[in-house]
C-alpha cells in the first residue's frame, strides 16, 4: 500500500507542474494522515526527488537526480497493462535473470526484476556482463507466456525490436546487430540475453535480461574498443524514462507476438535498423570461423548468409557468434 501511495503522491506533484499542492489535499486524496504524507515526502527526498516544502502552499517537484531509479517513479506514468507494472527493485544481487527464474512462481507476469549491481551478471554464451551502480540499467523480465518451447527464442528479437523502438522515439539513433545486440555509432549499448524455464512440452518462464551502458565512461581493456555508453555518445537520459519506454514498447510487440502469432513488425524493425545486412562477416561456432556475406533476417527471425561456395544458409541464432571483418561489427 505504501508503494501505491508514493506512486500517487508522485503522480500527483508532476501533474501539478510548478504549482504547489498541500499536505491536506494530498490526505484527503488518498485516505491517510499528514504524518504519512510527510514520511512519503522525505522517502522521495531520500531517494532523489528534489522536492520543494512551504509552510501553507505545499509540495512541488523542482527536479529529479537522473541516476536515481525508484520504481514508483517508473510505474506512475507506465500504461502498459502488466509489463513493468510489478517491480523488484535491489541494490545489489548475483543476477537479475537468477533471481527471475528462481522466483518465477511467485511472481507475476510481466514482472521487472532491476538492480544498481550485479555481482554476477552474464552475457551470452556465458560470457560476464560488467554492471557497477549507477552505471546503467542492469534489469530481467519475467513473463509467462502460455506458447510451445520452439516459440520461446523469438522474444530476444522482440526485446531488441521493442529496445530499438524505444530509443528511436526518445532520439538514439540505435541500431541491432543481430540477434541480441544493440549498438550505437558502432559499438555495443545493450546487450540481451534471453533464458527459459520449461516445464513438460510448454515453458514455465522466459526470462529476459537487459543490460545498458547508460553512464559508463570507462570501459576496461578490450572493451574500450567495442562498447560504449549513452552518456559516452552524448546523450544525458533519465534511467526511469528509458526503463518506462522499453516497457511500453515491448508490450505492443509482445502481445501482436504471443495474441496472433505475427513476428512481421519485429522483423521489419530488425531488418530496417540492421548493422549486418549487406556486410560481410564472421560466423563463430565453437572453434570454427568463416567469412560469410549475410544477406537478410529470415521471416522467422534467422539470419540469411551466403558462403563463399554459393551456398545460402540461414543462421540460428543460439548456435552462433557474429563478428564483423575489423573488429566487433
Amino acid at each position: 500500500m505504501s508503494k501505491d501511495n508514493r506512486k500517487r503522491i508522485i503522480e500527483m506533484l508532476s501533474n501539478s507542474g510548478e504549482e504547489f499542492i498541500s499536505g491536506e489535499s494530498i490526505s484527503k486524496e488518498l485516505g491517510i494522515s499528514r504524518a504519512a504524507v510527510w514520511k512519503h515526502i522525505n522517502y522521495l527526498k531520500e531517494n532523489g526527488y528534489e522536492i520543494e516544502a512551504i509552510n501553507k502552499k505545499g509540495y512541488r517537484i523542482v527536479d529529479v537526480n537522473s541516476d536515481v531509479i525508484i520504481p514508483e517513479q517508473i510505474t506512475a506514468n507506465l500504461d502498459t497493462k502488466f509489463v513493468g507494472q510489478n517491480i523488484k527493485y535491489f541494490q545489489e544481487i548475483d543476477s537479475t535473470n537468477n533471481y527471475a527464474k528462481d522466483n518465477f512462481e511467485s511472481l507475476k507476469d510481466g514482472t521487472l526484476i532491476i538492480s544498481e549491481y550485479q555481482s554476477a551478471g552474464k552475457g551470452r554464451l556465458g560470457k560476464n556482463w560488467q554492471s557497477n551502480i549507477g552505471e546503467g540499467i542492469w534489469m530481467s523480465l519475467m513473463l509467462k507466456p502460455e506458447i510451445p518451447v520452439y516459440k520461446a527464442p523469438f522474444l530476444t528479437l522482440v526485446a531488441g525490436a521493442a529496445i530499438l523502438n524505444a530509443f528511436r522515439n526518445i532520439g538514439v539513433d540505435a541500431e541491432i546487430k543481430w540477434p541480441n545486440d544493440i549498438v550505437l555509432n558502432g559499438k555495443k549499448m545493450c546487450g540481451i540475453l534471453t533464458e527459459m524455464v520449461a516445464e513438460v512440452e510448454k515453458v514455465g518462464c522466459v526470462v529476459i535480461g537487459m543490460g545498458i551502458n547508460v553512464n559508463t565512461m570507462l570501459f576496461p581493456g578490450e572493451l574500450s574498443e567495442k562498447a560504449t555508453s549513452l552518456k559516452k555518445e552524448g546523450f544525458e537520459l533519465k534511467r526511469s524514462d528509458i526503463i518506462r519506454e522499453i516497457m511500453h514498447e515491448f508490450e505492443k510487440l509482445y502481445t501482436t507476438y504471443i495474441e496472433y502469432g505475427s513476428k512481421e513488425e519485429v522483423i521489419s524493425v530488425c531488418r530496417k535498423y540492421s548493422v549486418l545486412i549487406g556486410k560481410d562477416v564472421y560466423i563463430i561456432n565453437k572453434n570454427h570461423r568463416e567469412k560469410v556475406y549475410c544477406m537478410d533476417i529470415s521471416d522467422d527471425g534467422n539470419l540469411i548468409v551466403k558462403h563463399d561456395d554459393g551456398v545460402i544458409e540461414e543462421v540460428i541464432s543460439g548456435e552462433v557468434s557474429v563478428r564483423g571483418q575489423n573488429g566487433y561489427i
